[in-house]
């Protein structure tokens, strides 16, 4: 049992102090924390040396890296030239991840576009396979897609449907985001209760051992009521903004699983994950 840490992206303190992303996987392991997901979401520009630099760098800090995919994908447009540009986008994301060594390339499913929850499920079950083909036929098979959990209400994406899309291939992996499922649920999904519904319906579906090492994203998530998500905010924000990690931390250890925590608090996401992981680890003594 092994729980991973870190941050999605930089925090503003480091930001403040080092120039180059390059720094941040020793930044990182100086905290205490043991992964990070390189953003990509507004594209994939990334060059290879400084790619290949930073996993050097990541490798030798003892930090496991993930990397965000461009947020513009959507698997549920069906016109072929959206596919080819979803294809697109997810393989050059697979090559910037093969370059670092990264494991794990979290995509976003895409928007309903006016269609029911389930006419949009079914184009992207459609898709997401010639993904995968497109990805293997590249040479990264050896990267397990993360389909990610979405927080507007409009967007495809609640746990049952992310889930279904892990179905289509053993190596995908879900993306959990607890924040965007407390925002999409305007607050219901939180607490003990629920969140052992949730990790037991991801075992039901995708079996003991894929359930065990899924990845996640979390962080503090303000809400509106008609469209879900609208902002991310920080653990030190006053405003009772949830959800909250404590129960969710003893979940996962009382079923001895080991997933990655990626935090997403805005601006304070390294903060934020050694939070996280202090709050774990007192519940393992």
């Amino acid at each position: 049992m092994n729980a991973k840490f870190g941050p999605a992206g930089n925090s503003d303190s480091f930001s403040k102090t080092h120039k180059s992303s390059l720094d941040a996987p020793e930044w990182i392991a100086g905290l205490g924390l043991d992964c990070y997901e390189y953003q990509c979401g507004k594209g994939v520009r990334v060059k290879e040396e400084t790619a290949r630099s930073l996993g050097e760098r990541a490798r030798a800090a003892g930090v496991s890296l993930s990397l965000h995919a461009p947020y513009f994908i959507n698997l549920a447009n069906p016109d072929p030239e959206a596919v080819e540009k979803t294809i697109g986008y997810i393989t050059a994301a697979c090559q910037a991840a093969d370059w670092m060594g990264a494991g794990r390339v979290v995509i976003h499913s895409g928007a309903l576009m006016k269609r029911t929850r389930r006419e949009a499920q079914e184009i992207a079950l459609n898709t997401l396979p010639q993904v995968i083909q497109a990805c293997d036929g590249a040479g990264f098979a050896h990267i397990a897609l993360c389909p990610e959990t979405m927080g507007k209400i409009n967007q495809l994406g609640d746990l049952d449907e992310v889930l279904e899309l892990c179905t289509l291939d053993e190596r995908l992996v879900p993306c959990i985001d607890f924040g965007h499922l407390y925002a999409r649920s305007l607050g219901a999904d939180d607490g003990p209760e629920v969140f052992g519904r949730i990790l037991d319906r991801v075992e039901e579906v995708l079996g003991a051992e894929r359930a065990a090492r899924f990845h996640s994203h979390f962080s503090h998530i303000e809400f509106t009521p008609k469209g879900g998500e609208k902002c991310h905010r920080t653990f030190a924000d006053d405003g009772g903004f949830g959800p909250d990690w404590a129960p969710l931390a003893a979940q996962v250890i009382r079923r001895g699983w080991s997933p990655t925590f990626i935090c997403e608090s805005a601006g304070t996401q390294a903060e934020d994950a050694l939070e996280m992981k202090r709050i774990y680890q007192g519940f393992l003594q």
